[in-house]
């Protein structure tokens, strides 16, 4: 790739390529520790229940797959998305993958045991449950694509309603009610490495810098690394 020329995008690449090149470690991860989750459940009851066949890759990926095409099309209640009444009545959702199967994955869907949740101490990670997921999103961006050498960093606000101890309120946005990421991007729109917000981070602050230092310093850490090896 020459000099601060953009990443090329073969057209030929089906957009399903793409998700699985970013997210097959994070779906394996998905499949492994909803599982734990579901046998963990059934461990625990009094009464032993029928077990349900183990969640497969192809079973995550339709999920989530099911779960992006929802958002084109809202409805009232999962439910509806397989309802049979003539004027909700969607094949799509029933042909690809059943409600009750859905509705399994749903309720198990996990990320990381419950067993690694760290002390409340000085270092707490409020994002304990998720962390492993945006780092290989961050091993992943960085893997594909060579930094360009015009970068920004700069912050979006993901639209989140629930209870959150992180949980961002921005009256002047149109997203009001969200979590607050930060991004490392190029000229061409990719993402090299993002950064949740998760309060004020007093141990990452010192005399000589800021919070807002310390963001942009964490998050351009990876590709000075590249620059430096490069030049």
């Amino acid at each position: 790739m020459k000099k601060n020329e953009a990443p090329h995008i073969n057209k030929d690449i089906s957009p399903l390529s793409v998700l699985m090149l970013f997210f097959t470690e994070i779906f394996h991860l998905l499949v492994k520790q909803t599982n734990v989750y579901y046998q963990q459940h059934l461990d625990r009851r009094a009464v032993p229940s029928r077990q349900l066949p183990d969640i497969t890759l192809l079973d995550i990926v339709t999920f989530v797959a099911l779960a992006l095409q929802m958002g084109h099309k809202l409805k009232d209640t999962l439910q509806d998305y397989w309802s049979t009444l003539r004027q909700l009545h969607n094949p799509f959702y029933g042909e690809t993958m059943t409600r009750d199967r859905f509705l399994h994955i749903l309720c198990f869907l996990h990320f990381a045991r419950n067993s690694q949740r760290p002390d409340e101490g000085e270092v707490y990670d409020r994002l304990w449950k998720l962390r492993t997921v945006f780092d290989k999103l961050n091993e992943a961006y960085a893997k594909f694509c060579n930094p360009l050498e015009h970068l920004a960093v700069d912050k979006v606000i993901v639209k989140f309603k629930g209870s959150i101890i992180f949980r961002q309120y921005i009256p002047k946005k149109r997203k009001r009610f969200g979590i607050k990421i930060y991004k490392l991007c190029d000229e061409s729109g990719y993402t090299y490495d993002v950064r949740v917000y998760l309060g004020r981070d007093s141990h990452s602050t010192t005399d000589d810098m800021t919070a807002t230092h310390a963001t942009v310093r964490h998050l351009t850490s990876r590709v000075e690394d590249f620059f430096f090896f490069r030049y």
